[in-house]
């Protein structure tokens, strides 16, 4: 019997090495699913195609290339946040968005959407499917551009054309992974040398970019003598071994990497488009180096920008340079990263009350019961803010998150494609109330597989992020306050242990025994919901805001919500006064 298309899309899929779908099937899917059933790849099952999009974005950054899918209409609506963060994030991922009956469209039929526009905006490519002599040209030039593009490729199939007899194309029919070296012309290098050779205090800042080339970048500084700073996303790949590290900037950083980028006299830039334009020196000279032209200078004012992997543009640029021998300035900048990393101490010290332990605390100490080569996932919000600042970067960990679209809801997902692509691995997702809350329906697709993954919620009854943007905005929080199931009776629903953690005495032995446990285990953690953190660069508006918040709360009763915020954060406090 003649193989439908359906079938000649999946074996594609496994000349391309695809593992695995995330996907809810239904009507549109099911030739596919069906296809998929006979095959090597293996069908996830998510409660919500949006849980399927972030897993497949995990497992994409994890290993290089991923597959969701969804039904007509709402089934691939539901992909589309997950798909802006792969997209977002650069990670190669395709998207089958399965349609209506292609003699259908136009006639404003049930669950009819136009996936071009639709996914227009997240994709480098995106095209319908109408006929079988598409397919495997259409196909090999989206997984194609996926990989080589690093972004989401999005193919329309109408359910229909599904079920159509396959017809053989002349194409390649399996997939280029390409390793160019990209590296800057002698000239720039040679400009780029010239620059670092005259300038006494460099400082170097690196992003996702530098994944590669932490060995490069340390040699680099230390032959420069130079402070390195790094982006959230760069963390865990920089920080490691490096003894020149002061640690990361932004909102969620510390005031030692803002303080080293604009004490320096030239800034170093290297595979990084961090977003925030306000934590950027204006005085010093900067320069950028990036593997895509289109970056350079959209962040900063640059003397210099230069195309060019990290690792090949280091490596070409070290026999250009002169040593530096004046160690002051790299001396100043780690002596205050020290300080800062004692003050960052202080709520580790202080682990807080009952019902009310400090975050800081319980991310410390999971940092150091975790295991050398965990995989994290963090939410966006407040519990990106403990991963950044107190889970270590050891060179084989790795932390994923929505750091480019900012999504909540994004760690429990995450964690399902990081566990089903390594299943060898420690996967913890560090949860938020509100984000767990939102996508609470794939608890279950975590029982289903038997995923070990651990989630840790911080559970601090609060939006807690928003919290504070409306507090240094000068507004009372309002509608920020959640009222929480018992999620560790809700896990125990689900098929696995449950544990709420009240103390802080409690949080150590309550820690190893969820990493221990043979399978998925939740802890309920009760965290400071009055818990804060500022940005490294607090401006007096900022200041202004927060005072006129707190003024605001106490005059509508809430005195004790005062002081205990102010309790909570006596460093930041200090800091602002």
């Amino acid at each position: 019997m003649a193989k439908n298309i359906a079938e000649q899309i999946v074996e594609m899929l496994e000349n391309a090495n695809v593992k695995r779908i995330y996907a809810v099937t239904g009507d549109s899917l099911n030739h596919l699913n069906m296809a998929v059933r006979k095959s090597s790849i293996e069908w996830i099952h998510v409660r919500h195609e949006e849980v399927g999009a972030f897993a497949a974005a995990a497992e994409a950054e994890l290993d290089g290339f991923a597959v969701c899918a969804g039904s007509c209409g709402p089934g691939h609506i539901h992909l589309i946040n997950g798909v802006y963060e792969a997209h977002r994030s650069h990670l190669p991922m395709l998207v089958i968005a399965s349609t209506i009956p292609s003699e259908e469209m136009g006639t404003d039929y049930f669950q009819e959407t136009n996936t071009i526009k639709l996914f227009d905006d997240c994709s480098h490519y995106n095209q319908m499917i109408t006929r079988p002599e598409q397919v495997q040209r259409i196909m090999q030039t989206a997984i194609q551009h996926a990989i080589s593009k690093k972004g989401v490729s999005v193919i329309g199939l109408p359910g229909d054309v599904s079920e159509l007899e396959a017809e053989e194309a002349v194409t390649a029919n399996k997939v280029f992974h390409t390793n160019p070296v990209i590296r800057p012309s002698d000239e720039e290098l040679q400009q780029l040398a010239d620059l670092i050779n005259e300038h006494k205090k460099v400082t170097l800042y690196c992003g996702i970019g530098a994944q590669h080339a932490n060995a490069e970048v340390i040699e680099l500084s230390k032959h420069l003598k130079a402070p390195v700073g790094y982006s959230f996303r760069g963390k865990m790949a920089i920080q490691a071994n490096n003894p020149n590290e002061v640690g990361l900037t932004g909102l969620l950083g510390l005031p030692s990497a803002y303080h080293a980028m604009h004490e320096a006299d030239l800034l170093v830039l290297l595979g990084t488009d961090f977003p925030y334009q306000k934590f950027m020196p204006v005085k010093n000279k900067i320069v950028q180096v990036d593997e895509s032209a289109e970056r350079l200078g959209r962040r900063a004012k640059l003397d210099l920008g230069l195309t060019g992997d990290v690792k090949e543009t280091i490596r070409a640029l070290m026999p250009l340079l002169k040593e530096k021998t004046d160690v002051n300035f790299l001396s100043q900048q780690l002596e205050f990263y020290e300080k800062v990393k004692e003050d960052q101490m202080i709520y580790v010290k202080d682990p807080g009350s009952e019902n009310a332990i400090q975050p800081e605390f319980v991310t410390h100490t999971l940092d150091k019961l975790a295991k050398h080569d965990a995989i994290f996932t963090v939410d966006t919000g407040m519990c990106c803010v403990w991963g950044a600042r107190y889970i270590t970067g050891t060179g084989q960990r790795k932390m994923l998150g929505s750091f480019n679209h900012g999504s909540m809801a994004n760690a429990m997902p995450m964690a399902i494609g990081a566990a089903l692509a390594h299943k060898d691995k420690q996967v913890i997702a560090l949860c938020g109330d509100g984000g767990l809350s939102m996508l609470l329906g794939d608890m279950a697709t975590i029982f289903q597989y038997k995923l070990p993954v651990k989630l840790i919620v911080f559970n601090n009854r609060s939006l807690g992020m928003v919290k504070l943007e409306m507090e240094v905005a000068g507004m009372p929080d309002n509608e920020t306050d959640m009222v929480n199931p018992d999620f560790a009776m809700l896990a125990q629903v689900m098929g696995y242990p449950g544990k709420n953690v009240h103390r802080p005495d409690e949080v150590e032995a309550a820690i190893k025994e969820c990493l221990e446990y043979d399978g998925p285990f939740l802890l309920n953690v009760f965290t400071n919901p009055n818990a804060l953190a500022l940005p490294p660069k607090i401006e007096a508006n900022q200041v202004l805001g927060m005072t006129k918040a707190m003024t605001q709360l106490m005059l509508g009763g809430k005195m004790e919500e005062v002081l205990d915020t102010v309790k909570s954060n006596y460093k930041h406090v200090k800091d602002l006064l």
